[in-house]
């Protein structure tokens, strides 16, 4: 179970459903509510299925390149800090681009690629269903969880309107900045862990 928890909070913070929300509502505001809920499921579907090809290729593609999962959790883990560091002090991490580019559908950019499925939540992945350190039965069990999550994203993106009136722009910053220290603190964690991995046994490959 603790594990459980921790896998969830892990891929809540790197997904970001409160920043994907504000940055729905910032470039939906002229489309029908209609158009609005067909770009909610498209970009949904489209980060869960990149989230999901990178929990089943994301591994063997380091592998290939030569690349030791200790090594890529280290380094995972200090982007996913400073990405913490960035909800903390405001910056609009989420989301460096508010605004699609013309001619590109808004569904797939800025929502499903850099803001659901973004660098944070692809590491976070690769790292969650290490196959060093959990059998397919657990990488199936975050598998579901990181559904769930994209799930949830998706269902507020639905209610994107009436969850903005309810908390306020004061409201959503202080969410993103609670989520932001809880990712700094997981991250530090998967640092350490990743530390002590390499120190362990620093010639293991993947």
């Amino acid at each position: 179970m603790q594990q459980l928890i921790h896998d969830f909070i892990l891929l809540f913070a790197v997904i970001d459903p409160i920043g994907t929300l504000l940055l729905f509502l910032s470039i939906t505001g002229g489309y029908s509510s209609r158009d609005r809920k067909r770009i909610a499921l498209r970009a949904s579907l489209y980060s869960g299925g990149i989230l999901l090809m990178f929990v089943l290729v994301g591994q063997l593609l380091l592998t290939a390149m030569g690349i030791r999962l200790v090594s890529f959790q280290i380094a995972g883990g200090i982007i996913l800090f400073l990405f913490g560091l960035k909800m903390i002090f405001g910056e609009d991490v989420s989301h460096s681009h508010d605004r699609a580019e013309p001619g590109h559908d808004i569904a797939v950019f800025p929502l499903a690629i850099p803001s659901m499925a973004s660098p944070g939540a692809l590491t976070a992945v690769v790292i969650l269903t290490d196959n060093r350190r959990f059998s397919v039965d657990d990488q199936i069990v975050t598998s579901i969880i990181l559904v769930g999550v994209i799930l949830i994203t998706y269902l507020l993106l639905l209610a994107a309107n009436t969850i903005h009136k309810w908390l306020g722009d004061s409201g959503s910053a202080i969410l993103i900045r609670v989520m932001g220290m809880i990712l700094g603190a997981l991250a530090v964690e998967i640092v350490i862990q990743g530390i002590a991995g390499l120190q362990g046994n620093p010639a293991t490959a993947l």
